[in-house]
């Protein structure tokens, strides 16, 4: 009989790609995660893996194993998730991953309604960049999360993962003067400008240099801000241009002009595989769908807003 436990170190490291890097997300030793696998080996009766150094990669058994393991956790999740729905109260506590700018608009809003009407329900949350929700999911370290992905940045969430619709928006160019140029040329306007983007690795980093390279140039970057806010006070000091989506368009100060582009980024809620019918998990997303509509129909087109233009 095939070990739950082990299975599961077999897929993180399908996921992970080194037994250094599982070990550390579950806290394992590396040699604890080496013992393990062999033992799967072992009761696999083929191998698994070809090691190469310090790398290793599956067999084709092993991709074979891989694939039911993730049918099987998620039935798992499945089964977790009716048992609970045969309590009568929702009780228990949620770890939740949110990206900044969502914290504010969406996540807090939810979580206030959530004390209200559950106060038996008990919410954790975590800002995280949406490209660490998968492994932060699949390891037990979230149980829902907010990740985000735009036009010319999609979504690589990956195996186990399941993804619901939350919100759409548009990504604007903020900049001091206004471009003069349709929407759809306005970044290549700012070629030789100065330019904030976001920490390499993130999502929004990547965002920003694509669209500036498919506007033919490179991007002369600045200044390195992950926060909005600051990057739209940096705008209004004359200190480069830059590329913010409408969640992050909160306060905008004066002397920073907003022009909506043809660029957009869709919010959505991710679950691992079969848990999206949890009790707990549901009325979570319940108050962020309500939280997300409400930010919906409250919110104008930035670009319109007085403290935008001077």
């Amino acid at each position: 009989m095939l070990d739950l436990r082990k299975l599961r170190l077999l897929r993180e490291l399908a996921h992970r790609g080194t037994i250094a890097a599982v070990a550390a997300a579950l806290s394992y030793t590396p040699s604890a995660v080496s013992q393990q696998l062999s033992a799967l080996e072992r009761e696999a009766g083929r191998p698994l893996l070809v090691r190469t150094g310090r790398r290793v990669r599956l067999t084709a058994a092993g991709a074979v194993l891989v694939e039911h393991t993730e049918v099987i956790l998620a039935d798992l999740e499945r089964a977790l998730a009716a048992l609970a729905a045969s309590e009568t109260r929702l009780t228990g506590s949620v770890r939740l991953g949110a990206f900044p700018t969502a914290l504010r608009a969406i996540v807090l809003p939810a979580l206030i309604e959530l004390g209200r009407t559950e106060p038996g329900l008990e919410p954790t949350v975590t800002e995280v960049d949406p490209a660490d929700v998968p492994d932060l999911l699949r390891g037990d370290h979230l149980d829902i999360a907010l990740v985000h992905e735009y036009d010319n940045v999609p979504s690589t969430m990956g195996a186990g993962i399941e993804l619901e619709p939350l919100l759409d928006e548009a990504v604007y160019l903020a900049s001091q003067t206004a471009p003069g140029e349709p929407a759809d040329t306005a970044i290549g306007s700012h070629a030789t400008s100065r330019w904030i983007v976001g920490n390499p690795g993130t999502l929004c980093h990547t965002m920003a240099v694509r669209s500036c390279l498919n506007h033919g140039f490179e991007p002369q970057v600045a200044h390195h801000v992950d926060d909005f806010a600051t990057v739209l006070r940096l705008v209004s000091a004359g200190a480069g241009v830059a590329l913010v989506p409408q969640l992050g368009l909160i306060d905008v100060p004066e002397g920073v002009v907003l022009t909506a582009l043809p660029i957009g980024r869709r919010t959505r809620i991710a679950y691992r595989a079969g848990s999206r019918s949890h009790p707990l998990l549901a009325a979570v997303s319940a108050e962020l769908h309500c939280a997300a509509e409400f930010f919906r129909e409250a919110g104008t087109d930035p670009a319109d807003q007085p403290s935008a233009a001077s």
